[in-house]
């Protein structure tokens, strides 16, 4: 197992830095009111291919050689990486195929597409993902850009919160969604070398709760496939991305499904943002749990925006 160092976060970043945005923090006095916080919104929303998971895939893509390359890169994933590795192949001009569970937005794999990448349906599981993926792989001997559980996208990610450190002065915290934890990890990366005084915390469906699960019982605990509005939650930790959890991260939170789409709503109305709502799972965590954060100054990643704007959770 290969763990990703503070020097390949630099590099990353200056590799990718051509291909992605510096994204901003935004800020909003009416919910800093109601969590008795300061909080500082990173968007990664407003990212390349709408989020964050444009800086991994683009540092996976562009640190091949050319001889890796020709095959192109493929990939598993609910949307968002599978969007974003299409965007970086496509930047590079190398194929990029995805294989996306059947049930994923129909907005995610319209993504994936228009990026020029190709999408395989497989069954919302995750051994089915696996198994289809195994014949992809077999069939085209692409280069397999793991959506997480790799040093280069975990080397990627770590440079998001490299920026919110650099756009934002004494932060107490920064708390970000888990799923597969990529960039949980990178978080931790970053602020474990840049900012040790900074606590990590996690936020997690109750639904899709297995990394809290795994915190709680010292080992991985994988869930096959859960059921929560935060379709981009669902998949389980691995070993590298186990690495960063268990060793950096403070907590984890969970918020129910109602408390999740509670909180995307609140974010629309007052900040004008679109989030999807794997997105908002952290400001659901953090007012739950308003005296964990109280007159304290945390970051919060947004992590993406690609939601179907026609089923919207609370319609």
């Amino acid at each position: 197992m290969f763990i990703p160092t503070i020097s390949d976060m630099f590099e990353a970043h200056q590799r990718i830095e051509p291909h992605i945005h510096r994204t901003p923090v935004l800020t909003s006095a009416y919910i800093n009111s109601l969590v008795g916080a300061q909080l500082y919104f990173k968007c990664e929303n407003f990212q390349k291919a709408g989020a964050f998971k444009a800086r991994g895939a683009s540092n996976a893509v562009f640190g091949l050689s050319d001889e890796q390359a020709r095959k192109g890169v493929a990939t598993h994933s609910s949307g968002n990486h599978g969007t974003c590795l299409s965007y970086a192949a496509g930047r590079r001009g190398i194929p990029c195929t995805v294989v996306m569970p059947r049930t994923a937005p129909q907005a995610k794999k319209d993504a994936v597409r228009g990026y020029g990448g190709t999408v395989v349906e497989c069954e919302p599981s995750t051994t089915s993902r696996e198994a289809v993926f195994a014949e992809v792989v077999a069939q085209s001997g692409a280069e397999f850009v793991h959506p997480y559980n790799d040093a280069r996208v975990i080397a990627g990610q770590a440079t998001c919160s490299r920026e919110l450190l650099e756009q934002v002065d004494d932060l107490d915290a920064i708390i970000a969604p888990i799923g597969g934890g990529g960039m949980v990890s990178g978080t931790c990366l970053t602020v474990s070398n840049l900012a040790p005084r900074v606590k990590v915390y996690a936020a997690e469906p109750e639904q899709a709760d297995d990394a809290y699960r795994s915190l709680k019982a010292g080992h991985i605990i994988a869930d096959d496939a859960p059921d929560t509005v935060a379709d981009g939650l669902k998949v389980p930790l691995k070993d590298l991305t186990w690495h960063f959890v268990k060793s950096n991260v403070a907590d984890i939170l969970t918020a129910s499904e109602v408390e999740i789409v509670d909180a995307m709503k609140l974010i629309w109305k007052r900040m004008k943002i679109v989030m999807e709502p794997s997105s908002a799972v952290p400001l659901a965590t953090i007012l739950k749990n308003r005296d964990l954060f109280a007159g304290q100054r945390i970051g919060v990643v947004i992590t993406g925006g690609n939601v179907d704007l026609d089923k919207l959770p609370w319609q």
